[in-house]
């Protein structure tokens, strides 16, 4: 079966239409629209229903899209083997949640780039589940999150240990038990649903007042500042942020501080040039 052709179907099917397509491939039209009536014709099936102009993926499509998929990666490992020992190259999509992205990836991606400049890198944020469901379909080589995947299709291992503090306005007394938080409102990054239940765990029965949610860390920093609430933030972000003077940090109870990142990878995919050299430096890191 022809690779473009199914790079050209696969683009379709990610993308929902032929201009979208022809976006992302850099082509014409006429060709991803020939090249798509050519591999339906030598198929003897439809991939797609054509609807008010919009392209609707059938069941057969859906079908051949998880062995494209799969295909292409395999094509893209195979290429990388042969090559041998040179430098990596290519594409490299990394996911992980809002928290890790901002508290341990910039300068981790700045030293990676000044290693490998050839590599591409792409990043996606997301939740958890979001972030576990790209993989799961082959939208990323690489995930960084910060619980384990329990799941018999990926590959993982845990790359480094983070450590999380409460976080308070810079006026508040210290926090001697959970009973010290029983009036405060807890501010929690909207796709975080890891770190709020921690908080919730150490609780146990105490709630806070109300749970705020938020897109943007820097908001939550901020609003935590003014004596809105409270949170749970790397340490690693905190200093590398220089806080200390906006808001004031409480040490919490080791089995809650402790905030692993775990990196996690389809076990299929056995070689990957550029995500085996990312793996090597985050371990790094």
């Amino acid at each position: 079966m022809d690779l473009q052709a199914l790079k050209i179907f696969k683009a379709v099917a990610n993308e929902g239409g032929i201009a979208r397509a022809a976006n992302v491939l850099n082509c014409v039209q006429s060709n991803v629209s020939t090249r798509l009536r050519q591999l339906e014709s030598r198929l003897g099936i439809q991939l797609f229903h054509r609807r008010n102009g919009r392209l609707v993926i059938t069941s057969e499509g859906l079908q051949l899209l998880d062995y494209a998929e799969r295909i292409l990666k395999l094509a893209d490992e195979a290429q990388s083997v042969v090559r041998g020992g040179g430098e990596p190259a290519g594409k490299l999509r990394i996911g992980a949640t809002e928290v890790t992205v901002t508290a341990h990836l910039p300068r981790l991606l700045a030293s990676f780039h000044r290693r490998f400049p050839k590599v591409e890198m792409t990043i996606e944020t997301g939740s958890i589940e979001q972030v576990m469901k790209a993989i799961l379909a082959d939208r990323l080589d690489i995930a960084l999150l910060p619980s384990r995947v329990m799941t018999g299709e990926l590959a993982e291992e845990e790359a480094f240990d983070d450590e999380l503090l409460l976080i308070t306005d810079s006026n508040h007394p210290a926090v001697l038990s959970t009973a010290d938080l029983k009036d405060c409102s807890f501010l929690a990054f909207r796709q975080d649903g890891f770190h709020r239940a921690r908080f919730e765990n150490w609780l146990a029965g105490v709630k806070p007042k109300i749970t705020l949610e938020f897109s943007a860390l820097e908001v939550i920093i901020a609003c935590v500042g003014a004596g809105m609430g409270v949170s749970l933030i790397p340490r690693s972000l905190i200093e590398s942020r220089n806080l200390a003077s906006l808001i004031k940090c409480h040490t919490l109870p080791a089995d809650i501080a402790s905030d692993p990142v775990r990196i996690a990878w389809r076990k299929e995919i056995v070689r990957h040039r550029a995500r085996d050299e990312f793996i090597r430096c985050l371990k790094g890191h």
